[in-house]
């Protein structure tokens, strides 16, 4: 595992290679972020220039403010949990639908110490890629590591994802 610096280190890398790649689209993206915190937004904005190709953040920590910032659906939750690929689905969705932005991801897990079950143990995080050709991706990793590993590993997802899927636009 990567030391907290090499951690940092890539991240800063990935979120200049995806601004570099947004800015060549004419692209905008925008984060939509439950136990990140604003991790992925926060290293986004760290790149000068980030304001061309990154429209806002939603930081949607509780149930409710996934459903009044990102319209997720109350059923969803209830029927599947807030760390899950129905909801992380509805996140990405709902941010592009909220925001000016070609592009979107959205996370939501379970960073720890607690929190976790036999089902979704601590580590566990959904993420939703999507954009506004109508394309999506979705995936569930289990991290290794306490809260802040989690949470670094979660930001790298994130950021790779969209690079990924910039770097498939050519």
């Amino acid at each position: 595992m990567q030391n907290e610096g090499g951690e940092m280190a890539i991240i800063q890398q990935l979120a200049q290679e995806l601004g570099d790649a947004l800015n060549r689209h004419g692209w905008v993206a925008t984060t939509a972020e439950s136990c990140t915190g604003g991790g992925v937004s926060s290293a986004i904005t760290d790149i000068a220039g980030s304001s061309g190709w990154f429209d806002r953040a939603f930081v949607t920590y509780s149930n409710e403010a996934k459903q009044q910032m990102l319209g997720v659906a109350a059923a969803t939750l209830d029927s599947h949990g807030a760390v899950s690929e129905q909801v992380v689905r509805e996140m990405a969705s709902g941010a592009l639908s909220h925001s000016a932005a070609t592009i979107s991801v959205a996370i939501s897990g379970i960073a720890g110490p607690g929190g976790g079950t036999e089902v979704k143990p601590v580590g566990t995080v959904c993420f939703a890629w999507a954009d506004k050709t109508g394309w999506m991706e979705i995936e569930t990793c289990l991290f290794d590591g306490d809260r802040n590993a989690v949470r670094q590993q979660a930001v790298e997802k994130s950021l790779s994802g969209m690079l990924q899927r910039m770097q498939q636009l050519g």
